[in-house]
């Protein structure tokens, strides 16, 4: 199995795919998304962490790469059972330290990227095709590929972590879904028996479910990924909270 994930839209992927099935016909290809947020390399992080475990040992070809065609490397890494290819901006290494067997040192290898055909996609010009002959040869074999060296460092991303605040916690906006959620960094269990908390100064309910409020209402939960977000029951919480990827928020316990 190779997934693909990109912020390209459409029809940028189709070429990938292209690439991917000229390689190796018999690919199985499973779109994760191609709608991650544009160029937000922490945002992708992200959804990438959240979503890529539930899948079965894979190759998984990221591409979220504001940097495309300058010095950044072609990189694959390697994470227990399965792989990666990306951009060396550390788009994958949330997921691939998700994915590494415990106490396993994460393996990377930079794919020379001085002959792609153009500058400004990557993803079709070397990222795919390497995703192709790693599916197709296994990790090792293409590791003894004439245009693949070992990386002597790589970028390590890391997604920040919530700090305790006098009242409760500092924190930042991870990224806002489709429905106009707010996740946060802030752990869930922070609003464990907590009926309201302050969010920048503004009191909410804090829920289990959406639909424990009215609708239009603000309220404050815990979702999927195990993070406090903020929301609006039917409605968006991006708009009524006046927050974007990358603010930071002071959530404080209302006693």
């Amino acid at each position: 199995m190779i997934t693909l994930a990109s912020d390209f839209g459409s029809p940028y992927p189709a070429a990938m795919r292209g690439v991917l099935l000229g390689r190796d016909p018999d690919a199985r290809l499973v779109d994760v998304s191609h709608e991650l947020p544009r160029q937000d390399v922490r945002a992708a992080a992200f959804w990438l962490r959240e979503v890529l475990p539930c899948f079965p040992p894979a190759t998984h070809l990221a591409v979220v790469d504001p940097g495309v065609g300058t010095e950044r490397d072609a990189l694959v890494v390697e994470a227990g059972e399965h792989a990666f290819v990306a951009p060396d901006n550390g788009v994958v290494m949330p997921a691939a330290r998700e994915l590494a067997d415990d106490g396993e040192e994460l393996r990377a290898w930079v794919v020379d990227d001085a002959d792609a055909a153009s500058s400004t996609f990557h993803g079709r010009d070397v990222f795919a095709p390497a995703a192709g002959d790693l599916h197709r040869v296994g990790v090792e074999a293409f590791a003894a590929m004439d245009r693949v060296s070992l990386a002597d460092e790589f970028e390590d991303l890391r997604l920040p972590e919530a700090t305790p605040a006098a009242a409760g916690a500092e924190g930042a906006v991870l990224t806002v879904d489709d429905f106009g959620n707010v996740i946060t960094n802030v752990p869930g269990d922070f609003l464990d028996g907590v009926d309201s908390v302050r969010v920048n100064g503004r009191e909410v309910p804090a829920v289990t479910t959406f639909a424990a409020v009215p609708e239009g209402q603000w309220l404050a939960t815990v979702g999927s990924h195990g993070y406090v977000e903020f929301d609006v029951n039917h409605g968006r919480g991006d708009e009524a909270f006046g927050l974007a990827a990358g603010d930071d928020v002071l959530v404080e316990r209302v006693e």
